[in-house]
């Protein structure tokens, strides 16, 4: 542990001095706020306030000192002298900052810090402000403590080496790595926390933690596709989810976040789900807690998994503390979360979207049980056990496909009961998309049941939205775009939800018709694999500081691929950077495997063909834009028709 040290470097120094002075303005600040929220003194929380400025001001300074110490090569900082080198190009310098444990931390505190800075700056007239602070500085009190003691990356080195050992090969193999950890630390169940301790459970906490959820809930969607993409790129397998523990740690917050983005529509629109709402955002918080102590605790194997270290029981005791902390007060507030209305009908929009969060619920519970199986059963036995694809995949596949068909039917349906006349004319153009879509999947060759329901559910889904969007632009003319402006949640939605459906036959395709092939290819040899004609024409060199390539030149039905096989300075092993071609209807993907060190007279390669790949890419920004644009204030509506749009507000 290291609080501070005279053998620190002046950077390092200066570091650790950041650290301890923002966890003493976090100390600060959760006691002024604690004690505003209770005496009802605005200027005890205008202090809690603005102790979160300081706190994200001295954080930024302890962020820019480790940057610095990277850019600088100061190896008297172990964190620097452990995971970087001179000879790093300069954007691996830049995200080496949390390509480790100590700087990861240090990264998730700064944005928390941040997250807290603009809550501070919002809340300022918020009833329920100094608790909400209350409870970011609760979090941030763990997340900063945890940096400035037992995982500070400013411990001094005695000797310092001359040359660092360098980051992680396979974490400066690709660009993305700049990205996608980033996307995946921005992530609040603090207004849940402040209504529950104020006993104000009503309309303002639930308003403000859905806008904050899907802030944070597009940032994770897009993490985690990138964070597959880096894998599809990357690792060579041709593949980008493998149900890896690090991966599910990421999926199960997603999870449990959509399903409360569909609920607290429910209780916005009609006043139902209170309790199940406050218990759905603390799960979804907790479980980003649980993820990070898989992540950093050492108990999983995984190639995206930092090592074990100190941080392990601190991480499961925080989300111990959390459960406790949360179960204590919705028992609590239990009387005051009443709901004003029932279920009048399975048959209706809340009765799909309640269907949906428990399809997601037992969603997140069999993926948290399938990753810690293997933990529990090595705690028990000794013995370490696997828990492979073909487990997830056999309720994945299902309860996908279910979340699918209540993603098409729900906002087709009316809010309270759908009488029988009306739910047939809604469903009868989709119902006949996804007969007609079906069929023709089945015509063109595809024997999967599994795809062939997929296709089917799509075209259901783009039907249904085609059905929403023409019934609107009935209702209230002026074009697509001026429903667009009037509407911009509603529309938002259906984007995200076409942009799910991209996906949905992204993931379908290529995980059900991938093909791959091995061969051994001669100098000028000319074979036909999968459909392919490969020649291949001669191996090439490529050196750079921090690594030495070798690449084989092929060509795939006459254009030129290259791929890598690549050794760095700081590892004996060789990492490969496959070569893709990505296409709309699918990708070639080419893998150098082994080739001729002597005499370059051959060259093994793997080739793969995957339908559809793209399109999980571009699904997902279509996603993000989506969920971007409900958070879009509505233009104002005409007079005229302020009677009609404002019912629709919670749709």
């Amino acid at each position: 542990m290291t609080l501070i040290s005279f053998d620190l470097s002046p950077l390092g120094a200066f570091g650790q001095l950041s650290l301890l002075a923002a966890l003493a303005f976090t100390l600060a600040g959760l006691a002024l706020s604690v004690l505003g929220g209770l005496r009802h003194d605005p200027r005890l929380a205008e202090g809690g306030r603005r102790a979160a400025w300081a706190v994200f001001g001295f954080s930024s300074l302890a962020i820019a000192a480790l940057m610095v110490a990277l850019l600088r090569d100061d190896f008297s900082v172990k964190y620097v002298a452990a995971h970087s080198m001179t000879v790093s190009p300069l954007w691996v310098k830049i995200v080496s900052l949390w390509a480790a444990l100590e700087g990861s931390i240090l990264l998730w505190a700064w944005m928390l810090a941040g997250y807290a800075f603009v809550v501070a700056l919002v809340a300022k007239r918020d009833a329920l402000g100094p608790w909400v602070m209350a409870s970011m500085f609760f979090s941030l009190l763990f997340f900063v403590g945890v940096n400035a003691t037992v995982a500070s990356p400013f411990t001094p080195v005695a000797n310092p080496p001359a040359e660092g050992a360098g980051p992680n090969p396979l974490l400066q193999n690709h660009w993305m790595m700049a990205v996608h950890p980033v996307l995946m630390y921005l992530g609040p169940f603090s207004y849940a926390v402040a209504a529950l301790v104020t006993g104000r459970v009503g309309r303002a906490w639930v308003t403000q933690t859905r806008r904050w959820t899907l802030v944070a809930w597009m940032f994770l969607t897009a993490a985690i596709v990138a964070g597959g993409w880096w894998s599809y790129e990357v690792l060579g397998w041709g593949g980008y989810w493998a149900w890896d523990a690090v991966e599910n740690a990421s999926f199960v917050p997603w999870l449990l976040a959509t399903a409360f983005l569909h609920s607290i529509q429910i209780q916005e629109r009609r006043r139902m789900l209170a309790a199940w709402n406050v218990w759905l955002i603390m799960a979804a918080y907790a479980s980003t807690v649980l993820g990070t102590f898989i992540n950093r605790s050492g108990v999983v194997e995984s190639v995206h998994a930092f090592g074990s270290g100190p941080v392990g029981p601190v991480f499961l005791g925080f989300f111990a503390a959390l459960m406790l902390v949360g179960a204590v007060l919705a028992t609590w507030r239990t009387p005051h979360l009443r709901d004003e209305h029932g279920v009048d009908s399975p048959v209706s929009r809340e009765g799909a979207f309640l269907a949906g969060n428990v399809v997601f619920l037992v969603f997140a519970v069999m993926v948290t049980l399938g990753t810690l199986f293997p933990a529990f059963v090595e705690a028990a036995r000794g013995s370490r056990v696997t828990v492979g694809p073909p487990f997830f995949n056999t309720f994945a596949v299902p309860l996908g496909l279910g979340l699918l068909a209540l993603m098409g039917v729900g906002p087709l349906l009316p809010w309270r009961r759908a009488p029988g006349e009306k739910l047939l004319h809604a469903l009868r153009a989709p119902g006949l998309a996804f007969l007609v879509a079906g069929l023709l999947a089945f015509a063109l060759g595809v024997r999967s049941v599994w795809v062939v329901l997929t296709v089917a559910l799509c075209a259901f889904n783009v039907a249904g939205l085609a059905v929403l969007t023409l019934r609107g632009l009935r209702a209230r003319g002026g074009g697509f775009l001026g429903l667009l402006r009037e509407q911009p949640r509603r529309h938002g939605a259906y984007l995200a939800h076409l942009g799910l459906v991209i996906v949905a036959l992204g993931l379908a395709f290529s995980g059900a018709y991938k093909r791959e092939a091995n061969v051994t290819l001669n100098l000028g040899q000319e074979r036909t694999v999968l459909s392919e004609r490969l020649t291949f024409t001669g191996i090439g060199t490529e050196d750079r500081p921090e690594r030495r390539s070798v690449y084989a030149r092929v060509l795939v039905d006459g254009e030129e691929y290259r791929p890598r096989i690549n050794r760095y300075a700081t590892s004996a092993d060789n990492v490969p950077t496959p070569a893709v071609r990505y296409r709309l209807l699918g990708d070639t993907y080419l893998v150098m495997t082994a080739f001729d060190a002597e005499g370059q007279q051959w060259a093994s390669v793997r080739l793969i063909e995957s339908p559809l790949v793209s399109w999980i890419w571009v699904g997902t920004l279509v996603v993000v834009l989506g969920a971007g644009l409900t958070l879009v204030n509505p233009a104002a509506a005409p007079a005229t028709r302020t009677s009609r749009a404002a019912p629709q507000a919670a749709d």
